[in-house]
């Protein structure tokens, strides 16, 4: 297996304040100091405190378990369906004698999925300590770092013929809107999938703001999170891909 992060490594990032930002595990080599950390065989993430994700690199098959013959569940994608890098949450890894295989979660129907993939499937590994929150029935997005709270703001949810389905996701593409207005100025891509979406290639749930700010707090969306767009600027600035996401 390649050296994942020293733990010195580690310590000096937070120390500095730097330890959101993405972070390639195996590129400390030549380090000196104790056994790196996320060496053996277990969970990596809790997805609230600590993410490791990565960005995917070979379209290689997802298993159903971390064994060369396990069955085929899906595959990995290169690109998002907005034709952004595609990247994945590791949650935890498999050690064996001359392979790593990570468990991931999958984008895409129905929502939830996980899956194995050899290391090879994937990028260097980024760390993050934040953690998104949207809570639908307070009707508030809340954004968090190693469980301090750093934004607070009100949000549009689905409304109940169209919900926002709840679960465990992540941000996986963010842009700036160029020619829509009823989309704000601002946007991020999350891994939730809804029955009918307003994003423009369907399905996926977005994070984004709006030309009807008067409608949040409240439910009009087709399952997209609307923002007011003076928020969702703030959002946009602080919140990197990999970023996992809890809807609830």
């Amino acid at each position: 297996m390649r050296p994942r992060i020293l733990l010195t490594l580690l310590i000096a990032l937070i120390s500095a304040g730097l330890a959101d930002s993405p972070l390639a595990l195996g590129a400390s080599k030549a380090a000196a100091g104790p056994a790196p950390i996320a060496s053996e065989s277990g969970p990596i993430s809790d997805e609230q405190s600590t993410t490791y994700w990565a960005y995917a690199v070979t379209a290689t098959p997802v298993r159903s378990a971390p064994k060369e013959h396990a069955r085929v569940i899906d595959s990995v994608h290169l690109y998002t369906e907005d034709g952004f890098p595609e990247n994945y949450l590791v949650l935890a890894q498999e050690v064996y004698p001359g392979v790593t295989w990570f468990k991931i979660r999958l984008p895409g129907r129905p929502n939830g999925r996980t899956g194995w993939v050899t290391e090879g499937a994937l990028g260097p590994l980024h760390l993050t300590h934040l953690h998104v929150v949207v809570n639908e029935r307070s009707l508030r997005l809340t954004l968090y770092r190693q469980g301090k709270q750093i934004l607070s703001a009100p949000v549009g949810v689905g409304k109940p013929s169209t919900p926002t389905p709840r679960g465990n996701f992540w941000i996986r593409e963010k842009f700036r809107v160029q020619s829509d207005p009823f989309y704000g100025e601002y946007a991020l891509g999350t891994t939730d999938y809804s029955t009918l979406s307003e994003w423009p290639h369907g399905g996926v749930v977005g994070i984004h703001g709006t030309s009807e700010p008067w409608l949040i707090p409240g439910m009009p969306s087709h399952g997209c999170v609307r923002m007011k767009d003076s928020d969702v600027a703030r959002l946009w600035s602080l919140l990197p891909v990999g970023t996992p996401l809890t809807i609830r």
